[in-house]
């Protein structure tokens, strides 16, 4: 038996015993009187930012306005031709992608993060390869914390998700915080507000 082998026994006669998992007491958890109000204030102090919105028609309007020759996608509301032709990107065309409007499903209000599951991304890659990330939230899908949303996450039906909370940063070497380190530059976050809905 060679030292490969040894270790790989080693690991699998060495498990350690099975436990149920914890049952969250969800009564005890943290509430928010205002969620929405704690997910702003913790996502600015991560480096994002929120604005928050009337409805989707304004977004779509914001997104009129950005620069065009800059490689610009909206993936909320894409044609089945535009996600295959998305998908059939290489990574040349990858590379250029500047700007990325998505759509979250919902947030968190104790970290700021969103969940995005894999058919609003259209292309996995999309929301960690964009230069500027865009973000649509509804205000009603905010949850307190992290708890309440792995009770919403749901990769049976969808295959994949991820959190993202703010932009792409690390202050890894000497402590220096760089932004868009491996990532988006930049992330904001437009809230449709409750009122509004």
């Amino acid at each position: 038996m060679n030292s490969r082998d040894r270790i790989l026994q080693a690991a699998a006669e060495n498990q350690p015993a099975q436990r149920d998992l914890p049952v969250i007491g969800f009564e005890r958890l943290i509430r928010y009187d205002e969620p929405a109000v704690v997910f702003e204030q913790v996502l600015t102090k991560i480096g994002g930012q929120l604005v928050r919105v009337k409805n989707l028609e304004e977004v779509k309007k914001r997104f009129a306005e950005e620069d065009q020759e800059k490689f610009c996608v909206d993936a909320i509301d894409c044609t089945e031709e535009d996600r295959l032709k998305i998908k059939a990107w290489k990574a040349t065309d990858l590379a250029l992608l500047h700007t990325l409007y998505i759509r979250g499903s919902f947030g968190v209000a104790e970290n700021s993060a969103v969940w995005v599951d894999e058919p609003a991304m259209v292309n996995r890659l999309l929301p960690f390869i964009c230069e500027h990330l865009f973000i649509v939230l509804e205000e009603k899908e905010i949850v307190p914390t992290m708890h309440h949303a792995y009770q919403k996450t749901d990769v049976s039906r969808t295959g994949f998700g991820s959190f993202i909370a703010g932009p792409s940063k690390t202050a890894d070497i000497e402590q220096s915080l760089v932004i868009g380190a491996h990532g988006p530059r930049s992330l904001t976050i437009y809230l449709i507000e409750n009122d509004a809905l």
